[in-house]
């Protein structure tokens, strides 16, 4: 399985699309399925009925159970595609400083610090996330580690109080997700990066309901250039980008999906 995983992390397109087709044939077995376009007039009422969804109280087992089968490969040595960017946007950034700190929003059950310590880069890891369920378990598996039960939208933290700050795959579930880019860089000092973002281009931004491990939800899919123009109204500057997945419309080579993380650097305030 390893071998099979290493090998598709190499063909970002063709992994993509046995993903789709997994998802269809067997729906049960994905993190993300059945995924439903939801329209304009009716984005604000689901969100609204969706907005506690990942506070569900078994979600929490279900993640963790695919977790570890991946951290068990990466410790291995295998590839595992969102572990691999999101040490590689870390490692972008000069002069990291040693046992500097960092802030993941959205850490679910803690599982990013072990990706550190495999890679051996020595933050400080902090973890925080709106799920009570997820914070247990991670302080159950990570006693040593800090974790907080947070809403991205209105942190607790004080101003600049980390050196990095980790937007955790969560912007896509925050309806107000201009807030939660907002506080991401109120609480960092130097840098936020936005791991696994799921953007459209030549289209505007998409809002879904779907299936996360076996959980209705609601994913929003952003506009790149309005999610683009977001980061620099927070004072966010896009350093590097990294792709994770993408595919163009076979009809129309000007629109498109992709799956990004950004490394954003936070610009002085005069």
């Amino acid at each position: 399985m390893s071998f099979v995983r290493t090998t598709l992390n190499r063909f970002p397109v063709l992994k993509s699309r046995l993903k789709r087709l997994r998802e269809r044939l067997l729906p049960a077995a994905s993190v993300s399925s059945n995924y439903v376009e939801i329209d304009s007039a009716r984005r604000d009422s689901e969100s609204s009925r969706l907005a506690a969804s990942w506070k569900t109280s078994d979600l929490p087992a279900r993640q963790r159970a695919l977790v570890e089968r991946q951290l068990k490969d990466y410790r291995g040595g295998a590839s595992i595609d969102v572990f691999d960017v999101f040490t590689a946007a870390l490692r972008k950034i000069d002069n990291l400083p040693a046992a500097g700190s960092l802030l993941e929003i959205g850490c679910s059950s803690g599982y990013y610090s072990e990706v550190l310590e495999v890679n051996g880069l020595p933050l400080r890891y902090h973890g925080c996330d709106y799920s009570d369920a997820f914070i247990d378990m991670a302080r159950s598996i990570y006693p040593a580690l800090p974790f907080d039960v947070e809403d991205a939208t209105r942190l607790s933290y004080l101003d600049n109080a980390f050196d990095v700050v980790v937007s955790g795959c969560c912007l896509l579930h925050i309806a107000d997700y201009e807030a939660a880019i907002a506080e991401s860089a109120r609480v960092a000092k130097d840098y936020v990066i936005f791991h696994r973002t799921p953007v459209v281009y030549g289209e505007p931004t998409k809002y879904f309901r779907k299936q996360a491990y076996g959980i209705e939800t609601m994913e929003i899919h952003f506009s790149e250039p309005e999610l683009l123009d977001s980061f620099r109204v927070h004072g966010l500057e896009v350093l590097a980008t990294f792709t994770l997945n993408e595919n163009a419309d076979p009809r129309d080579s000007s629109k498109g999906n992709a799956n990004r993380t950004y490394l954003c650097r936070k610009q002085s305030q005069s």
